[in-house]
């Protein structure tokens, strides 16, 4: 087997080769993607809210960008993983070179673990659409702004936030379980790869989402006492 850079030492990764380009061209091609997919919706957010007034807020705009980002990497980074899991440590594809730089924090994704294979079909099948849907509807609320609009929007809001709190929550929870209670330790002990990479860069689906959810429970507060209002007006005549 060949010697390959990632914790356990033991763990069993076939065909490992290093990656062909540098990090800054790996990021930069992959940033470049994202970009590109993020700017694409928000335009056609902004295509959607036209001539609606007040338009589409700072703060929603920042909701469309939050889940189209979620959109893409669920539905392409973390798809590519689903069907390639098992030849991405030989593979020189940019996809590939980012998942094993990244596996230098987590090497259950270059082992083929059946949590990870799990965890990440489930994420690519329910999240990636409902993601992208929930960006799509934030936008058509900001036109149209109708109770019907407004309660899918933070319906489904609501459905994927607490799918990605769950899912992050399983996906620590799982790593220190095993670190803590077994002594297996998947991520290499540098802070790059520990606390900018595992730690870090899962940090957002710990945080966003609790805003996303104090952002539908205070518009849900709102229209209930829209209504409430309404209908001590009707009671009154």
């Amino acid at each position: 087997m060949k010697e390959h850079p990632y914790f356990p030492r033991t763990a069993a990764i076939q065909g490992y080769v290093p990656n062909a380009w540098p990090l800054p061209v790996i990021l930069g091609a992959f940033g470049g993607l994202i970009g590109a997919f993020v700017l694409g919706w928000l335009a056609l957010a902004a295509w959607l809210s036209s001539g609606s007034k007040p338009g589409l807020s700072r703060a929603d705009r920042a909701a469309v960008a939050w889940f189209s980002l979620c959109g893409f990497l669920h539905l392409f980074f973390e798809g590519y993983f689903v069907l390639n899991h098992a030849t991405l440590a030989s593979s020189q594809s940019l996809f590939s070179q980012l998942w094993k730089e990244y596996a230098l924090s987590d090497s259950r994704y270059m082992s083929s673990d059946p949590f990870m294979l799990c965890i990440e079909s489930l994420t690519v099948l329910l999240w990636a659409p409902l993601s992208l849907a929930t960006a799509a509807l934030t936008a058509r609320s900001s036109r149209r702004r109708g109770p019907a609009e407004q309660a899918a929007r933070h319906l489904l809001q609501i459905v994927v936030c607490v799918g990605h709190l769950y899912g992050v929550a399983l996906y620590y929870g799982t790593c220190g379980f095993a670190e803590h209670m077994r002594g297996e330790v998947y991520s290499r002990p540098e802070f790059m790869y520990y606390w900018v990479y595992y730690a870090g860069m899962n940090a957002p689906w710990a945080v966003v989402p609790f805003w996303l959810l104090w952002r539908s429970a205070k518009a849900i507060q709102a229209a209930f006492g829209v209504a409430e209002r309404l209908e001590e007006g009707r009671k009154e005549k």
